[in-house]
């Protein structure tokens, strides 16, 4: 039994050996500019980001730093894209892209993010958005439906809900399941010696109790609208019809 632990053990150093010498990492899968990004301090922690509009629908934007605890916990070769959001009517959506380097730990279950920021995961939902450009295609998201309580400076609680949309994506590959981002990554750094640069893509809102399929339906059309102009994967063309597309006439 002992030599066959050896031999085990032996095996997969040599086999992790080898992967680690042919293995080469994959283009991402979104746009990389020569943008520098800020900690909350103002100070630059990187100065290539992830594209992020300006402007989209009637949005306006401004970008929002990186905190010092991803700073201390992540890689240093993670590239981050980060804007809130703004509508007319105060209404604001948080959109942040995390891509990873050549350390596959820059992106984690999505979920932990979520609860340490002191929200709990009330649904959680496979779904899909019916995307119309740059051709039609089904993109996989996550919507994950979280509730809050805060306190007032009166001390009275205050509970709100929120909308927490996410995926994956990396050169022509996208999915909303964390698993299956894993056994991908692992699949192609032993077929082709590819450890693929994945992003970890999400959008969030809070809203009142009760406004929650209203709010995901404003960020799924913030999503059609967004998406092409930074995301350089799409899935396989979908013979349906765009859910925002007009009837056709009779």
């Amino acid at each position: 039994m002992l030599v066959v632990v050896l031999v085990l053990v032996g095996g997969t150093s040599s086999l992790l050996g080898y992967w680690k010498t042919i293995q080469k990492l994959g283009r991402p899968g979104v746009k990389i500019v020569a943008e520098s990004i800020h900690d909350p301090d103002g100070k630059v922690v990187g100065t290539n980001s992830v594209y992020l509009p300006e402007q989209a629908l009637n949005f306006s934007s401004q970008p929002a730093p990186v905190t010092p605890l991803e700073l201390g916990w992540l890689p240093q070769d993670t590239t981050y894209g980060r804007r809130i959001y703004k509508a007319p009517d105060d209404f604001q959506i948080w959109c942040n892209v995390v891509l990873m380097g050549s350390d596959r730990t820059s992106i984690h279950k999505p979920q932990y993010c979520l609860t340490g920021q002191g929200w709990w995961i009330d649904r959680s939902e496979l779904t899909s958005i019916a995307m119309d450009r740059p051709s039609r295609y089904d993109l996989p998201v996550m919507k994950l439906t979280a509730t809050s309580v805060g306190e007032t400076a009166s001390g009275e609680k205050v509970k709100a809900s929120g909308v927490y949309v996410y995926w994956f994506v990396a050169d022509n590959e996208l999915t909303a399941d964390h698993l299956q981002r894993m056994w991908w990554m692992a699949r192609d750094l032993i077929r082709t010696g590819t450890l693929q640069r994945w992003a970890y893509v999400s959008c969030f809102a809070v809203c009142q109790p009760g406004q929650e399929e209203a709010t995901f339906q404003r960020v799924k059309e913030f999503i059609i609208a967004t998406v092409p102009q930074f995301q350089l994967a799409t899935g396989p063309v979908s013979p349906k019809i765009s859910s925002l597309a007009p009837p056709k006439s009779m």
